[in-house]
């Protein structure tokens, strides 16, 4: 019954400069195909019709061409392109404050991850109106260790136990909400939306996602994005 009356909003949040990229250009609005990072992931949740609408964050010297790839590329979805704040966490807080108050239902979504499938996003928004908090996720393949400032191994945690978390990540809105307001008054700053939530005492649930999903970050990632984007049209080639 829930599903039924969810309204759902995206926060796509894009105002990093991305130094480790390396590039006078930052990250989300290098060329992928002829087209921006940045417009290859609005255009996913532009073709999805349980999104209703999608508040962009920026820069604030990215405002004007940004809504300039909003008509371009006819994503009429995006109901608000805004300049960010200082902080990542500050920046989802303008977004939500950015969508329709009628949106009951929220995701948070890096610019620089083109490659989530609708699969995945379906998976996380499922995951998040059962539990009121959820998140993309995929289990560490590598052993990881914990090292001290002298570069000392001090610990071995269960590799069983370990997920690396994606984005989206999927709220009910006034939850997150809450969580970004007390957040604010605590002057707590997480590395992600459901740090705010955890602090809250609320379990964020996870929805196993693809590897595919990657953060586009360094140079590095430049050509598995283009194997990626190359893979993903001969898939739809051989499907038509």
């Amino acid at each position: 019954m829930e599903a039924a009356v969810a309204k759902w909003g995206v926060v796509v949040v894009a105002a990093g400069r991305g130094t480790r990229m390396g590039t006078a250009e930052s990250k989300q609005y290098l060329l992928l195909r002829d087209k921006p990072i940045l417009v290859h992931t609005l255009e996913r949740f532009q073709a999805m019709d349980d999104i209703a609408e999608v508040a962009l964050i920026v820069g604030r010297q990215d405002v004007d061409r940004c809504r300039e790839f909003v008509t371009e590329y006819g994503l009429h979805k995006v109901k608000q392109v805004s300049a960010g704040g200082s902080e990542r966490q500050h920046s989802v807080h303008l977004g939500l404050a950015a969508l329709s108050d009628s949106v009951n239902w929220v995701m948070v979504h890096d610019g620089v991850r083109p490659f989530v499938t609708e699969h995945a996003v379906r998976s996380c928004m499922h995951k998040a109106l059962q539990t009121e908090a959820a998140v993309l996720a995929v289990p560490v393949k590598d052993t990881i260790k914990q090292v001290n400032e002298t570069g000392a191994i001090t610990a071995t945690p269960d590799r069983r136990s370990l997920w690396a978390i994606q984005t989206p990540q999927a709220f009910r809105r006034s939850l997150l909400q809450q969580a970004l307001d007390q957040a604010a008054a605590d002057q707590f700053l997480g590395t992600d939306d459901a740090m705010a939530v955890e602090r809250l005492g609320v379990t964020v649930s996870v929805a196993e996602g693809d590897y595919t999903n990657i953060k586009i970050t360094t140079p590095e990632d430049l050509p598995y994005a283009e194997f990626l984007l190359a893979s993903r049209e001969r898939e739809r080639g051989s499907k038509s």
